[in-house]
């Protein structure tokens, strides 16, 4: 035998590495999301399967099983101190999976397989919903398919191209009606959407501020969020304009700033009036929110009025916005800005002393320099906020992306009178501690400054990198003033949108030898709008945008019960489709075999055994033995059938449609009885 005809693998251990390259494929998106002993684990046992599989050596024996099984369960046990939840639950499933492929001996179990599979790529939604991981997901699926196609073509070798093929052809062939389900099935909470882990937190911000944690934000680019504006030129406002509210921290132990209770002081309908005045020219814009597993709304400042975001939302007296319920899917929710703004022209005691509280006994030298501002200014508190801007744009300070590490519980003297430096996290702080020791309330915002335009779709797109912390003091008459410190240190921060890199490592120092930074700018922008694509299209598609879709079609009229009448009618079409196209397969396709089926039959009936497993000249001498001369003209026919079918055709050769006619001509003997 040429041994260039010989398989390279027996089947039986094709398949089996198929299949394990299949799970390890299904489990590959999973890594970043399980501990490190789950993913070691699984890494173990699918490497151990393949050996097995290569060397051809036994599986392990019961005894075995579940003893790794015990372990499986025992140590997920003791990380989540339970095995149900969605975290622990994932982590036991994805183990079981593994499991069950050393116990892979028929294809009765390479099929638990492959839908314990299908059931294991379901739990990538709890974790993200992001493109990026439903075209990981898309592959895995293919990959379970083509083992599918594999265990259905049990003879033979099938080329692994040809496997393939068939399952992207069964991939297209379902991609219509998926498409159908997927604009025209109901939405109807909480069946739509799956519900993601509120316990896992994400890089962003938080209802408290430590010195550091926002400069570790400024490393990370990815996006937060997206917004267009419905300016008629499509452009934005001016970057120094650009100011996301987040949360706002008034309480103050010294090093952390924190929210009051749930970070919403002063919770206020989302129909009640926030006093206001000087209001400029309002903006309407539309933010695509990141899911942050938090509360509250990302808003331009100030928004004033609720945001559309098709979901209850709630006002806090500090013009912060949020919903009842934390973010854990992407949110497309429309608002209205005005740039130009002061609001909270009244304050109450309880208010002034809450935002007046600093720790005692830290901070001197800071409580020091502020008095001495009161003393050199008066009652004028607009000049001494002047006074300390005009400070910190001396020249003595330096905003940096590594500020010196301050161990002592002040620091505010630190940044004021030793260090010089800091982020702006460092910078509002110091300047909010100075601002309250000379008797002017004040507090932190928090959120995100600036942005950058994507060239591709026009969005202007806010990163974690523009994560941002300034500050807001109440003057009187004039109310809440935004004041933002960092710009008097580092005016480009805000004019002109300049953020401060980390040094660049050897590898990406290598990287830009290869591959120029503009291009990797122009890919990154192009993924970043197909991402855009993804949130807006797929994840935001909401009962209204269905509603909208169906009147665009002609449906104005519809209700529930009628769309789930149309998709069970439309299910039905598609059953029948299918089952048509079986038919024609078995008998259209190939009208000899169809016509040769009936004849089979026909001779069972008439008492011959066997014949739908002999051949036609065994079929003509049994008809011989059977019937004598009596079936002659039975036996003709069948031996013509043959010629029809696998002699050369000639001018004698009958067709098709005459055989089918002689066929129907044909005496049948009788059954003989035994």
């Amino acid at each position: 035998m040429d041994s260039t005809t010989t398989p390279p693998l027996p089947r039986e251990t094709r398949d089996t590495l198929l299949v394990l390259g299949v799970v390890a494929l299904v489990l590959l998106p999973q890594v970043a999301y399980l501990p490190p002993w789950a993913s070691a684990l699984a890494a173990l046992l699918l490497g151990w399967r393949m050996w097995l599989a290569r060397s051809g050596q036994r599986l392990p024996g019961t005894w075995l099983l579940a003893a790794l099984l015990a372990l499986a369960v025992g140590a997920t046990a003791l990380q989540f101190r339970s095995i149900v939840g969605p975290e622990a639950g994932v982590v036991l499933v994805i183990l079981l999976l593994v499991l069950k492929t050393l116990e892979m001996r028929a294809r009765r179990d390479a099929m638990v397989i492959f839908f314990l599979g299908f059931f294991t790529l379901l739990t990538l939604f709890l974790q993200s919903q992001s493109l990026s991981m439903a075209l990981a997901m898309l592959v895995a699926v293919w990959g379970l398919l083509v083992c599918l196609v594999n265990a259905h073509m049990p003879s033979g070798y099938p080329s692994l191209r040809q496997l393939v093929r068939t399952a992207g052809l069964l991939m297209l062939l379902g991609a219509p009606l998926m498409l159908v389900l997927f604009l025209a099935f109901p939405r109807l909470p909480p069946l739509w959407g799956l519900p993601t882990q509120a316990s896992k937190g994400t890089t962003g911000l938080s209802n408290d501020m430590t010195v550091g944690q926002v400069a570790e934000l400024a490393q990370n680019h990815s996006v937060a969020l997206r917004v267009r504006f419905d300016s008629p030129d499509g452009k934005a406002p001016p970057q120094r304009l650009l100011y996301f509210r987040g949360p706002v921290l008034s309480r103050f132990d010294g090093r952390n700033w924190q929210a009051d209770a749930d970070g919403a002081p002063y919770a206020l309908p989302a129909t009640a009036q926030v006093a206001a005045s000087g209001l400029g020219t309002a903006i309407d814009y539309e933010i695509t929110l990141e899911a942050h597993q938090q509360r509250w709304l990302l808003t331009l400042d100030a928004t004033l009025s609720p945001p559309d975001a098709q979901r209850r939302v709630q006002r806090t007296a500090d013009l912060q916005w949020l919903t009842a319920r934390p973010l854990t899917e992407v949110l497309r929710y429309r608002a209205q800005a005005h740039l130009h703004y002061a609001y909270g022209q009244q304050l109450s005691d309880f208010q002034r002393r809450q935002h007046l509280q600093l720790p005692p006994d830290l901070n001197p030298r800071t409580t020091q320099w502020a008095q001495t501002l009161r003393r050199d200014h008066g009652t004028d508190d607009t000049a001494i906020v002047q006074a300390a801007l005009n400070h910190l744009g001396s020249g003595r300070y330096v905003y940096t992306l590594a500020p010196d590490v301050v161990p002592g519980p002040h620091t505010a003297d630190a940044f004021w009178f030793e260090t010089h430096n800091g982020f702006c996290e460092h910078i509002a702080s110091a300047f909010t501690v100075l601002m309250r020791a000379a008797g002017i309330p004040a507090r932190i915002v928090t959120g995100y400054q600036g942005g950058e335009r994507n060239p591709v779709d026009g969005l202007w797109t806010v990163r974690q990198s523009d994560a941002h912390a300034w500050t807001e003091v109440w003057l009187p008459h004039e109310g809440w003033l935004r004041i933002d410190p960092t710009s008097a240190v580092a005016p480009s921060r805000t004019e002109q949108l300049q953020r401060l890199s980390p040094p660049t490592s050897a590898f990406g120092g290598a990287m830009d030898q290869v591959i120029s930074p503009d291009v990797l700018r122009r890919l990154r922008a192009n993924w970043e709008a197909l991402n855009h694509r993804w949130n807006d299209w797929v994840l935001n598609y909401t009962p209204r945008d269905q509603s909208a879709l169906l009147q665009r079609l002609g449906w104005t009229d519809w209700s529930i019960p009628q769309l789930a009448a149309g998709l069970s009618s439309l299910l039905a079409l598609a059953t029948l489709g299918a089952a048509w196209q079986r038919w024609r397969r078995r008998w259209v396709a190939d009208p000899w075999l169809r016509l040769m089926q009936q004849a089979r039959q026909q001779l069972q009936r008439h008492g011959l055994e066997h014949a739908d497993t002999r051949g036609l000249q065994a079929l003509a001498a049994a008809a011989q033995a059977q019937w004598g001369d009596e079936s002659q003209p039975l036996q003709q026919w069948l031996l013509q059938m043959e010629q029809w079918r696998y002699a050369p055709h000639g001018p004698q050769t009958p067709s098709l449609a005459q055989l089918r006619r002689a066929y129907r001509a044909l005496i049948w003997p009788s059954p003989r009885t035994p």
